[in-house]
């Protein structure tokens, strides 16, 4: 990832127009036609051969013939000279291009060698940056810069938009502009041959004009780079996406369960909740969002009051809230009391709250105040439809202080056109998110309910994972190296199980056998009752032939059940290759449920984990959900929280509750299996029993290949590095030097809580007494792809683990400077722990080819500087004397 030079591109003082013309209707006439409109005060440059001025403007000839580099150069000319021109721009010193010439990759030179790779290596050498090709182009409306040939410009505003589709852009401009809604960036990325999704999305996050990022997707190249910048981004801008391309054709596969449910929609679905961004699936919904999530506060959950002055508003958002797997708040006795209190004995009593036609402002604001203290309340909805009684603006005048200084949110629904016009305008001037329809109110508030849960995802701070499984990690990879080598692409049931166990997955006991005899002598070694089932590469799902029979009590059925089996399988599959069968004790858990977990490999994103109901019909109720691995604690809840099986784990009737910790630590082991063994490409585990005893997985399948990449590598988000733990010696203790992790959340606070007051102030520059719940998430939810936090870590006299210090770095996206900070335990200070965990962290900003390290700290904070001037770095005093800036060139 990289914003190298991009600033060029979005902040140019001159531009070039390649292709400029005057013919009518031509790309070349309509970008400098829109260059001038725009009302861009810098230089202008046309370029043709064709032309002395245009546009009142000198026209040079060629490129090469410019009297000084252009900041930003505008291509539309034919295929086969933008390498060249490419080439003369890099020499003249220009850093950014916008290439709106389309079909590169189709032409070819006398060598074969295509347009698009050959302007990719004229680039190159020179930095020089490149938007497109096939794209429409680039506005930034407050800077004046129309770079494209749309047929309309854009107004100023705080949004950024960026898409890959050219019709998106054209159509997207139109339909903004005739409803007033401005942009700060509006970026057409076209194929994306250089500046892609991650590139723009890390650039606009550290945008001061940009406070939203709208994406429009299609498609994803560099998973790890867009999750990379997505989280980033997410974390401090509202990042909504539009994806396209829902229906269910891409990631097919035919061998597994987890293959035939995992589309790649799913996956973007995925990848998108995990980023923290929210997903939309129109454009109106895009810009409603924006909207909405701009004046939301933090909110609880999903329990929503309605205010209404009609019944009628108050069931259609009723409606729509419970479609949209909302909730209708219960409220309390101490507040259906005070309702009775002020309203008409007339009045709905309960959710919603409807407060009779005649409702004036008075009965509103009591209403609302009430409400707004229920702690079974996480926001209100107003409802207002207009009467003659009381005027629709008063009401709204009356309203709106209260509603803008609530501590939780309230939306608005104003029905009506006309006659509530001022009304709406009033509650939208004061920041209170205003909808026409309670529909539309009803979406408005989910998307703050799922922004936010996707939001606690990034900020979650997940329980030390107890009772942690030893992997014999040797030994599953040496079965999957065993069965590739015999040329075989899927384990046997027994080996899959094998490979599972190895990750402390319990299993029922299998045994593989291969002739009728066999069986029999195995059943009789497992003990009675087994169940049979055939060995086959050539059968995907065994019960759909027969090749399952359960519940054999002695050795004369199991000698049966396998004869018969033999029979019909040569009937059914005649070329199918018979290895066997799998003998099994038959599983009595009586409350189990059964489900399913599974690993799926998407040609975007890498494996994929599913978790859902399993059994025989699990793509008929297709009840399932997706994650991105890694997984932990939290992450594995969310993912069984998001199918409907979720709620049959719970107790009910006479039945108890499944273990669902036991659940999430099988997932997690999945997590762990699929990173260390990269051959795998997809997993069954059907069905996983659960129950409050625990899990055990009863079938189980795995297919595999020779890996083309390691298990870490084909990941979209990198897992914790393992391999960076190094224990080391200090004053006669052994303790730990590794990269921090969420579960290390409650030592942290420990540690900071360790802190003198002075020490916190020199290390965050202002006083603080306690750490937020977003900062400590912040500093132990780490994107180890783009930072890095070694924590010194030791065990105490009971086995629990204390932080002593922590230095951390956090890399630019182009990972040329990387900004450290380090703190020691204040009674810990002066003893060299700083100085290794500091050493660490440079031998690591090393490896990863970083080439300045750079700091900054209070001019007084002599430890610091001693330290930093002991490793070599430069100190220098900033121009306000306050602070001394740090540096150490590691090239």
């Amino acid at each position: 990832m990289t914003v190298r030079n991009l600033k060029y591109l979005f902040e140019p003082k001159s531009i070039a127009v390649v292709g400029a013309s005057s013919k009518p209707h031509s790309v070349g006439a309509t970008v400098l036609q829109n260059l001038v409109i725009g009302g861009f005060t810098g230089a202008i440059m046309p370029v043709n051969p064709k032309y002395e001025t245009l546009s009142g403007m000198k026209v040079v000839a060629s490129v090469s013939r410019l009297s000084s580099a252009p900041d930003l150069a505008v291509i539309c000319t034919p295929p086969e000279t933008v390498p060249g021109i490419i080439a003369d721009l890099g020499k003249l010193g220009t850093k950014a291009a916008i290439v709106l010439t389309a079909g590169l990759s189709g032409v070819k030179d006398l060598l074969g060698r295509n347009m698009k790779d050959l302007m990719l290596k004229e680039a190159k050498p020179h930095l020089l940056r490149i938007l497109g090709p096939n794209c429409v182009g680039l506005l930034v409306p407050g800077a004046g810069i129309n770079a494209s040939f749309a047929h309309t410009g854009a107004l100023p505003g705080k949004i950024a938009f960026v898409s890959q589709s050219g019709a998106m852009v054209t159509g997207v401009l139109d339909w903004a502009k005739s409803r007033g809604i401005g942009f700060s960036k509006f970026i057409s990325l076209g194929d994306s041959a250089d500046v892609d999704f991650g590139d723009t999305i890390d650039y606009l996050a550290s945008d001061p004009d940009t406070h939203a990022i709208l994406l429009y997707v299609e498609a994803i190249r560099d998973a790890r780079k867009f999750m990379s910048a997505a989280r980033a981004a997410a974390r401090s801008k509202p990042t909504i996406v539009i994806k396209a391309g829902r229906a269910p054709e891409g990631a097919k596969a035919a061998a597994s369960h987890t293959g035939a449910l995992t589309g790649s929609d799913d996956v973007y679905d995925a990848a998108i909740r995990r980023a923290g961004m929210l997903r939309v699936y129109t454009t109106m919904d895009l810009f409603d969002a924006v909207q909405t999530l701009a004046h939301s506060r933090p909110i609880r959950g999903d329990r929503l009051a309605i205010i209404t002055n009609g019944g009628g508003p108050g069931v259609l958002a009723t409606d729509a809230l419970i479609g949209k797997k909302g909730r209708l708040a219960n409220l309390s006795p101490e507040a259906m009391q005070r309702l009775n209190q002020i309203l008409p004995d007339t009045w709905s009593h309960g959710n919603p709250v409807d407060i009779i036609g005649d409702a004036p402002a008075e009965r509103y604001i009591e209403t609302m105040e009430i409400l707004l203290k229920e702690p079974e309340v996480d926001a209100t909805l107003f409802i207002h439809a207009p009467t003659a009684i009381v005027p629709s603006a008063d009401i709204a005048a009356a309203v709106a202080p209260i509603a803008k200084n609530a501590s939780r949110n309230v939306l608005a629904c104003w029905l009506g056109g006309d006659a509530v016009a001022q009304a709406r305008s009033t509650f939208s001037e004061a920041g209170i998110p205003t909808f026409d329809t309670p529909e539309e109110a009803v979406r408005g508030f989910m998307q703050i309910v799922q922004y936010n849960r996707n939001q606690q995802l990034l900020m979650e701070v997940p329980a030390s994972v107890s009772n942690a499984v030893e992997e014999d990690r040797a030994a599953a990879a040496a079965i999957v190296r065993q069965v590739l080598a015999e040329g075989r692409h899927a384990l046997s049931e027994p080996e899959a199980k094998q490979v599972l166990a190895a990750y402390g997955i319990p299993v029922v006991q299998t045994r593989s056998v291969r002739s009728v005899e066999e069986a029999v002598q195995g059943a009789g070694e497992i003990g009675f009752p087994v169940a049979l089932k055939v060995l086959s590469p050539d059968i995907t799902h065994k019960s759909d032939v027969g090749g399952v029979v359960l519940d054999l009590e002695d050795g004369e059925s199991v000698r049966a059940a396998a004869t018969a089996m033999n029979k019909r399988l040569r009937e059914l599959q005649p070329n199918a290759r018979l290895g066997g069968f799998a003998v099994q004790s038959m599983v009595r858990r009586p409350e189990s449920r059964e489900l399913i977990v599974g690993v799926a490999t998407d040609p975007v994103f890498g494996p994929v984990i599913l978790f859902g109901q399993g059994g025989i019909a699990v793509e008929v109720t297709a009840d399932h959900a997706v994650a991105l691995p890694p997984l932990n604690m939290v992450l594995a809840r969310d993912l069984i929280s998001r199918t409907r099986v979720s709620k049959l784990l719970a107790a009910y009737r006479n039945r108890s509750a499944a273990n669902v910790d036991a659940i999430c630590h099988a997932l997690i082991q999945i997590s762990h299996l699929i990173i260390d063994i990269p051959e795998i490409t997809e997993l069954d585990i059907n069905p996983l029993l659960a129950d409050a005893d625990g899990v055990i997985a009863l079938d189980a399948r795995i297919t595999v290949k020779t890996a083309e990449k390691s298990g870490v590598d084909r990941l979209a988000i990198r897992p914790y590095p393992e391999e960076l733990e190094e224990p080391v010696e200090w004053l006669g203790l052994s303790i730990l030097l590794r990269p921090i992790k969420p579960e290390d959340a409650p030592q942290h606070v420990e540690f900071f809580g360790a802190l003198d007051p002075e020490d916190v102030r020199m290390r965050m520059f202002v006083r603080m007494r306690e750490l937020s719940h977003a900062q400590l998430a912040r500093m132990t939810q780490i994107d180890y792809n783009r930072e890095m936090a070694f924590i010194a870590t030791r065990r105490r006299s009971d086995n629990t683990p204390e932080t002593l210090g922590v230095a951390r770095i956090v890399c630019d996206p182009d990972n040329v400077s990387a900004e450290f900070a380090i703190s020691v335990r204040s009674d810990l200070k002066g003893k060299g722990l700083g100085l290794m965990l500091m050493q660490k962290l440079i031998r690591y900003c090393r490896e990863r080819g970083v080439q300045e390290i750079v700091g900054e700290t209070l001019s007084y904070n002599k430890g610091l500087l001693g330290l930093v001037r002991q490793l070599g770095f430069q100190t220098h005093r900033s121009l306000d004397n306050d602070t001394m800036l740090l540096k150490l060139p590691l090239r």
